[in-house]
């Protein structure tokens, strides 16, 4: 997986100007497209998006600062179809217009290449399984919320908040399948993954395709495959992130598995009175490399 990730960056900057055919280089590389930018982006803490868009106004910027073509030539050049866009794509990230920054020298904010390296340090030991699972289905109350890396999300805190106590033991009764209780589920979620993505997230449970659902709750439908279940305890919900970051950092780049589309799982098994602690299961849907 790190080596993909460096041929990505290298094709990021032998093809600057062009668009970048992430399919076809996944499929050289024998991985997935959706599995590669999942990767790059919880590893370089930006989508490859992004960090494409950074490359090209760092590079554009020297051109833009000689000053020996005119403004669309540079635009496109670097694959803008206008120095309309471009000024837009510049500004976005040098905090100036190509025209001021021609003028003044700057203000100028370069992007490094980035290069990948995997540090085996052993320092988490990661409780984990692999389960094969038939399809099933995750039924309750499903809304949209913004994707927040660090702390407790106060949307899904306000969605929880607003069902009626009777309404979790409702749920607790339908649970018919693994994994059991409540749940926490994510889904719809954007491969590039970038903080305030908005995500489908989903208070329920599993039941099997057998099971009759409730007109009025929401429902995922969940393709039989192999799961990647990863155990946590600790403080809540910062041990469950931790883990959840140390996914990507340390057990995809060590495991011959990647990440299959589907949602993402947390079950909670045991929690104390004020859920200031809590032991999980993080299920991720996955699929031999």
């Amino acid at each position: 997986m790190i080596s993909a990730l460096n041929r990505l960056v290298s094709l990021v900057e032998e093809h600057l100007g062009e668009e970048l055919d992430v399919h076809a280089l996944a499929r050289e590389l024998g991985t997935t497209e959706y599995h590669l930018r999942r990767m790059f982006s919880s590893l370089a803490g930006m989508p490859l998006s992004e960090y494409v868009r950074r490359r090209r106004m760092t590079v554009a910027a020297a051109d833009v600062v000689r000053g020996a073509d005119d403004l669309l030539s540079i635009a496109v050049r670097h694959g803008y179809g206008s120095a309309e866009a471009f000024g837009r794509a510049f500004r976005a990230v040098h905090g100036a217009g190509p025209g001021d920054v021609r003028r003044d020298g700057g203000p100028l904010r370069t992007q490094p290449q980035l290069r990948f390296r995997l540090t085996v340090e052993g320092s988490i030991p990661m409780d984990t399984r692999i389960v094969e699972r038939p399809a099933f289905r995750l039924i309750g109350h499903a809304t949209r919320v913004p994707l927040i890396y660090q702390g407790v999300n106060p949307h899904i805190q306000r969605h929880i908040a607003a069902l009626p106590q009777e309404e979790h033991q409702r749920l607790k009764d339908l649970s018919d399948a693994e994994p059991g209780g409540l749940l926490q589920v994510t889904d719809d979620i954007d491969p590039d993954a970038p903080e305030g993505t908005e995500l489908t997230y989903l208070h329920g449970v599993a039941v099997s395709q057998e099971t009759p659902q409730p007109g009025d709750l929401d429902a995922i439908e969940v393709r039989a495959g192999m799961w990647a279940v990863f155990r946590t305890s600790g403080p809540y919900p910062q041990a469950l992130q931790t883990a959840w970051a140390a996914t990507a950092t340390e057990w995809f780049p060590s495991n011959p598995w990647r990440l299959r589309p589907g949602p993402s799982i947390v079950a909670v098994l045991e929690r104390a009175a004020d859920f200031s602690s809590a032991t999980c299961e993080l299920w991720m849907p996955v699929e031999p490399a």
